[in-house]
């Protein structure tokens, strides 16, 4: 327990990453209310305090109230957003009448949408105008946070006095949180290093070694700076946690989803066969299509997001593509 003011925090998304930010909030002093779609999983929380689907083995807090009403998320202090990118639009548009204009919201979903080419900031903006926003983000795994492991993220709130404040209702003694101003940064750095893990899983599937690794890893890291500067990020938010940080956990851990889906890839498996009976989708299978999109309609040169979309998305060859990267003009190094 903390001598912090106690809140009510709801969580709007009980998946794994849902549910591992719930267990944070708790830890950290708060009651919380975690919405899903799903009443096996409310029901599961709510008498076994766990998430027997999403994150097997966590054992969570009684503090932690699972529901699937939004209209009890009404009069939580902060509302965390963790609802996959691409559905998060229709969420929040079916629920943004119970959604008080007051709360701060916490963006804790990474990607772009597809359909809008938004990030998640500018089109939560557009449904919920009045609503102040910040974003959560940085190199994590569920299970790991939920098992109270040790965890660095970056959370950013262009309001100062409330990214201070949203900061001290969330950290707690294995969770620790660093302030950013720039959500714009922060979220550029989650949504492209998924693309990035998928192309290093390709790589590792494929057995070209972790030069190859490194290599995409680096050259990854430019095109995320390319993006986030042309968006108005910061360049030193792309350096921390939510950049660096983040990139270089999904692209190197075996159990990163998109590692695993594109080290598949890698090994020959068809990416209908991958998916097939999957519960979770990697994020980086969207995004590829949306970072792509948005790149391209700012014309912004990001070669191994592309290749990874042609191999998504248009049924490119993995080794071809991969001779067109390596056949690309010299350049200085940027």
């Amino acid at each position: 327990m903390t001598d912090k003011p106690e809140k009510t925090i709801g969580v709007l998304g009980a998946g794994a990453w849902g549910t591992a930010l719930a267990a944070v909030a708790a830890e950290a002093g708060n009651d919380v209310i975690l919405w899903s779609r799903n009443e096996d999983v409310v029901t599961n929380i709510n008498t076994d305090h766990e998430n027997k689907l999403y994150l097997k083995g966590a054992s969570l807090s009684s503090r932690i109230i699972a529901t699937t009403k939004t209209s009890n998320l009404q009069d939580c202090d902060v509302l965390l957003l963790v609802v996959p990118s691409q559905h998060l639009g229709t969420a929040l548009k079916a629920s943004k009448d119970q959604i008080n204009p007051q709360t701060p919201l916490v963006l804790c979903t990474k990607g772009v949408e597809i359909k809008s080419g938004l990030l998640m900031t500018e089109m939560v903006a557009e449904i919920l105008p009045q609503n102040p926003i910040a974003v959560l983000s940085g190199p994590t795994f569920a299970i790991e946070v939920a098992n109270k492991l040790p965890t660095a993220v970056t959370l950013a709130c262009a309001d100062e006095n409330l990214g201070k404040s949203l900061s001290k209702t969330l950290n707690n003694r294995s969770f620790r949180i660093y302030q950013s101003l720039d959500p714009i940064g922060a979220e550029i750095g989650g949504a492209v290093k998924n693309v990035i893990a998928i192309a290093c899983g390709i790589v590792e599937g494929r057995k070209l070694g972790d030069n190859a690794r490194a290599a995409l890893i680096t050259r990854g890291l430019s095109e995320i700076v390319k993006l986030g500067l042309v968006k108005g990020g910061r360049r030193e938010t792309l350096m921390g946690l939510s950049g660096m940080g983040d990139l270089t956990l999904t692209c190197t851990a075996t159990q990163s989803r998109n590692y695993a889906l594109g080290k598949a890839l890698g090994e020959g498996v068809a990416i209908k066969d991958y998916l097939k009976g999957r519960i979770t989708i990697a994020e980086g299978l969207s995004s590829s299509k949306s970072v792509t999109e948005l790149a391209r309609n700012l014309s912004i040169d990001m070669p191994i997001c592309n290749a990874v979309c042609n191999i998504l998305h248009n049924d490119a060859d993995i080794d071809e593509a991969i001779a067109q990267l390596l056949a690309r003009p010299q350049k200085a190094e940027m």
